[in-house]
């Protein structure tokens, strides 16, 4: 789970997770990006996550202060059939069920009733992929649709890779689109717009991918992404947003691997700006080691910082006291849009199951808090976050 998804568990909060799917459908993976031939084996897979957040105020402004927050159940189906040794077909499909509620301000203001939060909703989401494969590149036409309640999103992308006649450089371009639409019960949002009504984001990307030596593999690229429409949080108490946005995404990978214990090192930098007056950094480490017997372990780390969007409105005296805000043409208390920094930590564990089965558990634990970020000063009245979450998988191979 990337920190993007942590971010977006919160169910109002995929409404921000989705401005990024189509960047996110862009981004090719440092492991499979000179995969230029069609793969032999078709695959299927099952996957179980358990999510759970809460926070506790660890400051003099919310001493004492607690809460559940939220718990996500999701079940999620993966298919790739080859086809003719050319030509490739994957589809994925998730459900997935939440269970808690959103702050309506800051780290607070949680509803008495579900009708402005979260509870006890389901989300439809999947994907279909086809590629086709050439001697020296592929090229693969993507589509998704998510729906839940009162929110429809629809994508779809193009991908492809080149690789030189020595197959030690590999080129990737993308484009993607993404259409959202957001359908509220009106009478549960008092203060928002007549219609929220629609998003609409446009994403391309640029990278390469260079075999450094027989142990090393790096990557580059670049992702470009331009959005508007309706991006105010109408789950939120006073949230008015500016209705563009444009995103700029910077990330580099490395991956070496080791001959003696036969493991790999998995490295990455993000660097996230926006017109927003949001700028993050992401850095991720994991090790695999395969083990005797089938047996694989991946330990993994992760710190993000970020600092506040310029319409950010920090919490006051006391942050459970809630005053509207005035006079300004944008502004939000979205504890989201604040400054803060977050450190994870996750292992997981694999076997396989003669030649054709594998299983696999995977635990991640994050800490998020105002004071841990080096983008800025954070918000000392917003609670830490924590969340925790537990995957199981089965997949097999034909």
């Amino acid at each position: 789970m990337d920190y993007v998804t942590v971010k977006s568990s919160n169910r109002k909060s995929r409404v921000v997770g989705a401005l990024l799917a189509s960047a996110a459908l862009l981004l090719p993976s440092a492991k499979n990006a000179l995969a230029d031939a069609a793969p032999e084996q078709g695959i299927v897979s099952m996957k179980y996550l358990n999510y759970h957040d809460s926070q506790t105020g660890d400051s003099d402004l919310t001493a004492g202060m607690s809460k559940d927050r939220m718990t996500v159940n999701a079940l999620s189906f993966m298919g790739m059939v080859p086809i003719a040794g050319k030509w490739s077909v994957a589809a994925t499909f998730i459900e997935d069920s939440v269970t808690g509620a959103s702050p309506a301000y800051h780290g607070w203001g949680f509803p008495e009733d579900t009708t402005s939060g979260a509870s006890g909703d389901l989300r439809h989401a999947g994907d279909l992929n086809v590629t086709r494969y050439f001697s020296r590149g592929t090229l693969t036409l993507g589509t998704s649709y998510s729906q839940e309640s009162d929110y429809k999103s629809l994508g779809c992308s193009l991908n492809g890779t080149l690789s030189t006649e020595s197959r030690n450089t590999t080129f990737s371009f993308g484009t993607a689109f993404n259409s959202d639409t957001i359908d509220l019960n009106k009478e549960a949002v008092v203060h928002k717009q007549a219609d929220p009504g629609h998003k609409t984001v446009f994403s391309s990307l640029l990278g390469v991918t260079q075999v450094m030596s027989q142990n090393d593999i790096m990557q580059m690229t670049v992702t470009l992404t331009h959005g508007y429409g309706h991006y105010s949080d109408p789950y939120k108490n006073y949230d008015l947003r500016p209705g563009h946005r444009n995103m700029v995404t910077f990330m580099t990978r490395w991956n070496h691997h080791f001959d003696g214990p036969n493991g790999t090192t998995r490295l990455s930098y993000r660097y996230y700006s926006d017109s927003f007056g949001i700028q993050s950094h992401t850095l991720d480490a994991e090790y695999v080691q395969p083990l005797p017997k089938g047996w694989e372990i991946t330990p993994s780390l992760r710190y993000y910082s970020q600092s506040a969007a310029d319409f950010y409105v920090p919490t006051g005296d006391n942050p459970r006291d809630y005053t509207p805000v005035t006079g300004l043409e944008h502004y939000s208390e979205d504890q989201r849009l604040s400054a803060f920094g977050a450190f994870s930590y996750g292992i997981k564990v694999s076997k396989e199951l003669g030649r054709s089965w594998t299983t696999d558990v995977k635990y991640e634990h994050c800490e998020q808090r105002y004071n841990w970020g080096i983008n800025g000063k954070g918000d000392p009245g917003i609670p830490t976050f924590n969340m925790s979450a537990i995957q199981v998988g089965l997949s097999r191979k034909f």
